[in-house]
């Protein structure tokens, strides 16, 4: 891909990322709990089918890991921190008694809250890059076996990851090692939206471990492919922005949707939790892009990030 953009992959992850975000608001999310179910079935495999694509393994040892220790630094600063945030504040994965063994164990074993992606993405492409240099002489299908029963030992002897995460990344790697481009596989397609329909009304469907979750997840990108050259071009450039940046948003996010819990009484008026939603989506979008910018401003993105600069430039026209 010659570190070319692609619109629509941006696109897709500017979708996915603020699906996530709307379903960790609680007050929102336990409002409509089937929506939170069929959005949880697609739209986290989207983003490791995306992780396994996109990740760049033609670099040096040296260039590799230290890209990798460019994602580990922010994990491991946010994760710290939301773990022991997790004692004071009302989560669902209370801590009750921090020690510096119970952060070891959260950081490099069991994360806590959406962590647990940047995790996966560590693991999973470390095992990557290994199989791949390591086994480089290998037929292809022969080197996706070998990553496969990788990702297998990692998952069911280390426990270290979910299998069917891992395999969702999996897939990722075959799609770009197959030549394929995304958008000839996950073929642009309103049609799709029949299928996805049809399988979505049935509730043992809505698990993206099962053949009907696989199932949903390819229908729902089909759909939201084929959405790409319709929407307006001034909504499609704020969706390349914010898909370049998802990062940012994974990072940063859990702060603005813990602060959202205090909004609550003030939205009681709204049985639907729109209203809500519309002002925590702003907060947390803007909150986090906020923070970006003063870590860039004050210079300490080549600390947290490896970069001079987080924040691109917005092009509105």
């Amino acid at each position: 891909m010659n570190g070319k953009r692609i619109g629509e992959i941006d696109y897709l992850k500017c979708v996915c990322i603020l699906l996530m975000i709307a379903f960790h608001l609680v007050f929102f999310s336990e409002k409509y709990p089937l929506a939170k179910q069929w959005v949880y079935t697609f739209h986290m495999p989207v983003f490791l089918i995306l992780s396994g694509y996109l990740m760049q393994i033609e670099k040096r040892p040296s260039e590799f890991l230290r890209a990798m220790a460019w994602i580990f630094v922010p994990y491991m600063v946010m994760e710290t921190g939301y773990v022991a945030m997790s004692e004071v504040l009302p989560v669902r994965d209370k801590v009750d008694c921090l020690s510096v063994g119970l952060m070891l164990e959260k950081l490099f074993l069991h994360p806590m809250g959406p962590y647990w992606y940047l995790h996966t993405y560590l693991l999973c492409g470390l095992i990557y890059y290994g199989v791949f240099h390591w086994a480089e002489k290998m037929r292809l299908v022969s080197r996706l076996v070998v990553l496969g029963t990788g990702y297998a030992v990692l998952a069911d002897a280390c426990q270290l990851v979910s299998l069917p995460n891992a395999l969702y990344f999996l897939a990722g790697v075959a799609l770009r090692r197959s030549g394929m481009t995304f958008t000839s596989f996950f073929c642009p397609s309103v049609w799709a939206l029949i299928p996805l329909v049809w399988l979505s009304a049935d509730m043992a469907n809505l698990n993206r471990f099962t053949l009907g979750g696989v199932a949903i997840v390819y229908l729902v990108a089909s759909v939201l492919l084929s959405l790409y050259t319709v929407i307006p071009a001034g909504i499609r450039r704020v969706s390349d922005y914010v898909g370049r940046h998802t990062l940012v948003l994974l990072v940063f996010s859990p702060v603005f949707t813990m602060l959202s819990k205090g909004l609550v009484p003030l939205f009681m008026f709204d049985e639907t939790g729109f209203c809500f939603l519309f002002v925590a989506m702003i907060l947390t979008v803007t909150g986090s892009f906020g923070i970006a910018w003063c870590i860039d401003r004050v210079g300490v993105s080549p600390y947290f990030w490896g970069k001079k600069q987080m924040l691109q430039p917005f092009h509105p026209k």
